[in-house]
């Protein structure tokens, strides 16, 4: 897909327009006289979609502005708050009244279903509690470090023939196929192994995956959506097709999960440590209940961890100072001076090793406050409040907080917010400290923090000790610049690519 705005017209753009100054009108002169106060206009979501390629560094710049503003279309206003005050109030004192509403469950549905990311009340809490018990489970924290250890492992193998040859290699890529590979194998009990490229259907699963992302946050700015989308033309054509191909590949897993627990239901021998599994003895076995769980899974645990450790290599890369910092602390950690095998060096990835690198825990904590895997979260309000800082907001608005945008903020982190420094989270004694949740919101807070929160920390960990232990990473191009792109996860637009050194042989 080369450009989301191929499917759109100058006349379509126009009426937007127009439509969007004439709510502008009657929405001030709706409020004229009206006690209340409203955060201040600073656009309207025409502006978004014009600056959709950056959208990020555009709602940046308004957040530097106002703490809290609007932006407004012919439907309903769209709020935006960088105040760790009300993003307390929203994702926790007042939680029952912002959720994700029929707004955002609408432009979700095609690509998530009724997944815990897309619901509310009793669809979400029993996802919720399945899903929090399958998370503390120490059987699921010993499986998943074991094929975390395996497939860096593997990762590893290939950045070493990439080394010795002096190859470029986009490591985004390489980290999708690699926590594709470990969400299937820990959430699902399959082995996909397109790192190695044996898995074509695979391969195809996970770009139809990823553009279907794109094409669903543009939904966001793009009112047209819905009529595109019954006429089936441009990019919801594309949405269409793209979700056949995801809904073939996870039906296809349900059948043959199904059909493997069903030949042996009481043999003992037969762990059932995946997370699917343990969903078909607890809960019921609708595949379309059990497609949509997987879907947000899979956009959870795949996308999440792949762009986080792709920006933590961008940003190591372009400080080398820390990258050589992290390393010696891992080599420290493990006792480890030389690797002559990266299987051996991987099952060394333990809790106790993690516990002594405080400073890869503080590097990869700051590449989030920087590029937060999920850069903005929409709420829909229930009734009609009052924010903390005194803004009002009406039933059916939009309240969004927005992570990318807050970790950038002066009035947060200081003068040198836009700066990569892992030191701001660690204390005098060099451990790591805690910001509140409501600050650094990278993982949501209050009843819907992320789950997967220590689960995905692990995984990081893991690859990023192991990788950064055996290799240096340099950008092939220092004069290139790295961005992103618009979707729902924070991905590196065209990859990220580097060139990997063996480290004894630097």
């Amino acid at each position: 897909m080369d450009s989301l705005f191929s499917f759109i017209s100058i006349p379509a753009l126009l009426i937007y327009l127009i439509l969007s100054f004439l709510s502008l009108q009657i929405l001030a002169r709706k409020l004229h006289g009206n006690k209340k106060k409203y955060p201040p206009i600073s656009g309207t979501v025409f502006n978004q979609l014009i600056n959709f390629k950056r959208l990020h560094h555009y709602m940046t710049d308004l957040a530097a502005k106002n703490k809290t503003y609007r932006l407004i279309s012919p439907f309903r206003n769209e709020i935006y708050t960088s105040d760790p005050a009300n993003v307390e109030y929203i994702l926790k004192t007042n939680f029952e009244n912002y959720g994700k509403g029929g707004y955002n469950y609408c432009i979700l549905r095609d690509l998530l279903g009724d997944g815990i990311f897309t619901v509310d009340g009793d669809k979400w809490r029993q996802q919720r509690k399945v899903s929090s018990h399958e998370f503390s489970t120490k059987v699921l924290r010993d499986f998943s470090s074991v094929v975390f250890q395996k497939n860096v492992a593997k990762l590893a193998n290939l950045i070493s023939e990439a080394a010795t040859s002096n190859q470029i290699m986009d490591i985004q890529d390489l980290f999708m196929k690699s926590t594709l590979d470990s969400i299937f194998k820990v959430a699902f009990g399959v082995e996909l192994d397109s790192m190695c490229g044996s898995s074509e259907e695979g391969a195809k699963f996970s770009n139809a995956f990823d553009d279907s992302s794109a094409m669903t946050l543009l939904r966001y700015v793009d009112v047209f959506w819905k009529i595109k989308k019954a006429l089936n033309v441009g990019a919801q054509a594309e949405l269409k097709k793209n979700v056949k191909v995801i809904d073939a590949f996870v039906y296809k897993l349900i059948r043959s999960k199904i059909e493997q627990m069903d030949k042996s239901p009481n043999d003992p021998s037969t762990k059932k440590e995946d997370i699917l599994s343990r969903f078909l003895q607890v809960s019921e076995t609708d595949p379309k209940y059990l497609r949509d769980i997987i879907l947000n899974f899979i956009i959870a645990g795949k996308d999440t961890t792949a762009t986080t450790l792709s920006w933590f290599i961008y940003m190591v890369s372009k400080h080398p100072t820390i990258q050589e910092k992290v390393a010696q602390e891992i080599k420290e950690a493990t006792g480890i001076e030389e690797v002559t095998n990266f299987a051996e060096f991987a099952a060394s990835m333990r809790e106790d090793a993690f516990e002594k690198m405080q400073y890869l825990h503080a590097a990869l904590t700051e590449t989030l406050r920087l590029y937060p895997a999920v850069p903005v979260d929409a709420k829909i309000c229930f009734s009609d409040d009052t924010l903390p800082d005194g803004f009002s907001v009406r039933k059916g608005d939009m309240v969004a907080y927005q992570p990318y945008a807050m970790g950038r903020m002066k009035f947060l982190w200081g003068d040198d917010a836009e700066e990569f420094r892992p030191e701001r989270w660690l204390d005098e004694n060099g451990i790591f400290r805690q910001e509140s949740p409501f600050k650094f919101t990278a993982f949501q807070a209050g009843p819907r923090i992320c789950l997967g929160k220590e689960f995905a920390y692990r995984q990081m960990k893991i690859f990023s000790a192991v990788l950064l232990g055996c290799f240096v990473f340099k950008l092939s191009d220092d004069t290139k610049a790295v961005n992103y792109r618009t979707m729902i996860n924070l991905h590196i637009d065209r990859g990220l690519h580097v060139r990997a050194f063996h480290r004894l042989a630097v």
